[in-house]
């Protein structure tokens, strides 16, 4: 299975053994947590199919989302290279499994290797990117901006999760994302079934919204 993972495509023979000596790989269901806020990392992570939900818990039990994972991605892997607890939560929207990787000994033997590095660094400066994506969202996006972002971006979660679920992680009350929705509809921006899936969007109209 690691030979498969694009990340490590490249590795010989003898550095796939040596990767997969040091890995496991587990499977979770939906609802499970990957892992808690203030946990302490005990693995390298990463995912190979699911999805999973990256956020934070205010002191007054508000969930702020951060981002939704897609597979074949590291998971927090900041967390491990700088040796500190993990700042959000982590759980399952999707079931799917997870390579689990020995990150002392994978230190050791591969972030030595230049190729693995280089990726390794990359991978962290997109979870930066994301980081920052966040701050936007949050200090200078509209509630439209976001909701537009949102149908550009995630059709496939819009589809899938509820929309008093969509609203929490947008960061507003369910009446606001019923309102913008509403608009967005009588706009012709989108067109949804009976059961709230999208059948059409209009990108173009919904860049216009959000064009960032």
């Amino acid at each position: 299975m690691i030979e498969q993972i694009p990340f490590f495509q490249g590795l010989s023979a003898e550095d796939l053994a040596k990767l997969e000596a040091i890995s496991v790989v587990k499977k979770y269901k939906k609802g499970e947590f990957l892992f808690i806020e203030g946990e302490e990392p005990k693995w390298l992570t990463f995912l190979i199919t699911g999805s999973v939900k990256l956020y934070k818990t205010t002191a007054n039990g508000k969930e702020i989302f951060i981002h939704q994972l897609a597979p074949m991605n590291f998971v927090a892997e900041v967390v491990n290279f700088e040796n500190i607890p993990y700042p959000a939560s982590a759980i399952f929207t999707i079931s799917g499994e997870v390579l689990k990787i020995n990150y002392e000994k994978f230190e050791t033997q591969f972030l030595t290797k230049p190729e693995i590095c280089m990726k390794f660094l990359k991978s962290m400066a997109q979870k930066i990117r994301i980081t920052t994506n966040l701050l936007h969202q949050e200090l200078i996006l509209s509630s439209e901006e976001k909701v537009a972002r949102f149908i550009l971006n995630h059709e496939d979660l819009f589809n899938e999760l509820k929309h008093t679920k969509i609203s929490s992680i947008l960061n507003m009350t369910p009446e606001t994302f019923s309102r913008i929705l509403n608009k967005f509809k009588t706009n012709g921006l989108v067109k949804l079934d009976e059961k709230n899936q999208i059948l059409e969007k209009d990108v173009g109209g919904l860049q216009e919204i959000y064009s960032y």
